[in-house]
């Protein structure tokens, strides 16, 4: 006997040939359906609930885990901290197949949901050494992670003037974190390279920000939780390939010591870079440890970052905005995007908006000379400065950072750990292919 049951008629696939979706639709109306289902059943302060898995119980799944996610941890109230037990329809558990594949969903879901929570806490309780730390609290039992947090020190000898003047403007200290994952019976092959950007605060620094939705920028950091989320799933469901997270942690806030506009700093690489906006970071702290990735010599080389607001006035919540140097690597990832739901599109790259970086006084500047127009193509042309791998891609996630509830239906309202599931499956096609 059940106390509630939710019926859902899921929508058919769609029978126009020219669909523009760019999706497996029939995945997503079940992760849309079961989404729906668990957020009403939930909301009845049921304890458990029992998830029919359709025809594809992966997706399922990760319906049924997003939308279960909700972030309570810091309410006093024990009633609104209480979880809810998901468990797959009784008649299916018999089946290994069917068994198998939700738990594959509901890895990918927890996943994002890890990445969710990360970005979810606020500034004050995930500063650059407590991210580190939640990080390894979570992952150091995983007998196939490497965790290696490096302090300012480590950061100076490695020349990192702009990753170290983005954060000399805060209290608190920088942090930069490394993450392996060993799969492959090769350790000398690294085939992914991950570089997500990580401030856990962007008040924007001398360029302060409008205080309208500034406490948002807690979400900064969205690339380092997304990268930490992918190699969360990877390594849990023990994918054959060797993978790395690079994550550069640290505030950018005003002081007396703060990067000021007009400053010239000195990247990693040698190149010199003149910080006509401290508001433009996020690429500061990526070109350091772009090339510090390259240390590695990933196969594929992706960095992940809520770099831009022109990329959320680009294509809002619809898509992670993705500027690549190979072809047959964006084919690979839209493909993935496809399977995944959770979508990218692609940018242009071209030889214009590197000419429009080009500064007067030092090799290049931090934003474009047209200023915010093309915003989203000139951060992506500076990142290229620092990037020589030939399968190099950069996704700006700032779109799809957070969410109001209603696009994809299954995520609540806030942060939303996008795109991990995207990068998780491009993970298991490289290890399968």
């Amino acid at each position: 006997n059940y106390p509630a049951v939710y019926v859902a008629n899921i929508k058919g696939l769609s029978q126009n040939c020219e669909s523009l979706e760019n999706i497996d639709e029939e995945r997503e109306n079940i992760r849309t359906a079961i989404g729906g289902g668990v957020k009403h059943l939930k909301s009845l302060q049921l304890s458990t609930i029992e998830v029919d898995p359709c025809s594809n119980a992966e997706a399922a799944a990760e319906g049924a885990y997003l939308a279960s996610y909700d972030f309570h941890d810091l309410k006093s109230d024990v009633k609104e901290k209480s979880t809810v037990e998901l468990v797959l329809t009784h008649f299916a558990n018999d089946c290994p197949k069917i068994l198998g594949d939700w738990n594959i969903g509901s890895v990918l879901a927890e996943s994002q949901n890890f990445a969710r929570r990360l970005m979810d806490s606020p500034a004050n309780l995930m500063t650059p050494t407590l991210f580190a730390s939640n990080v390894d609290k979570t992952m150091s039992g995983f007998n196939n992670i490497t965790i290696t947090p490096y302090d300012k020190d480590w950061a100076k000898e490695k020349e990192m003037r702009a990753f170290l003047g983005v954060s000399q403007g805060s209290f608190e200290p920088p942090m930069f974190l490394v993450v392996k994952y060993h799969g492959a019976q090769s350790t000398d092959k690294t085939s992914l390279a991950l570089v997500g950007k990580g401030v856990t605060f962007d008040s924007g620094g001398i360029s302060i920000k409008p205080a309208a939705n500034m406490d948002k920028m807690k979400g900064d950091m969205g690339g380092a939780a997304v990268t930490i989320g992918t190699l969360y799933a990877i390594s849990k469901l023990n994918l054959p390939l060797n993978a790395i997270g690079i994550i550069p942690l640290c505030e950018n806030m005003p002081s007396g010591s703060a990067l000021k506009p007009g400053d010239v700093i000195t990247a990693m690489n040698g190149k010199t870079i003149e910080v006509d906006n401290t508001d433009a970071e996020g690429r500061l702290i990526l070109a350091d440890a772009l090339t510090f990735a390259h240390e590695f010599n990933p196969d594929t080389l992706i960095d992940i970052a809520t770099l831009t607001g022109a990329m959320a006035v680009a294509i809002g919540a619809g898509a992670a905005g993705v500027f690549t140097n190979s072809k047959k690597l964006w084919q690979e990832l839209e493909e993935c995007s496809r399977k995944s739901g959770d979508r990218l599109w692609q940018m242009p790259l071209y030889n214009l908006y590197s000419k429009q970086i080009i500064s007067k006084v030092a090799d290049i500047r931090n934003i474009g000379k047209s200023g915010g127009i093309g915003g989203a193509c000139t951060a992506a042309a500076f990142l290229k400065e620092f990037v020589s791998n030939t399968r190099w891609a950069h996704l700006d996630i700032a779109g799809v950072m957070s969410s109001e509830g209603d696009y994809p239906v299954y995520l609540r309202n806030g942060m939303t750990g996008r795109p991990t599931r995207t990068l998780v499956e491009f993970a298991k096609f490289l290890s399968s292919s």
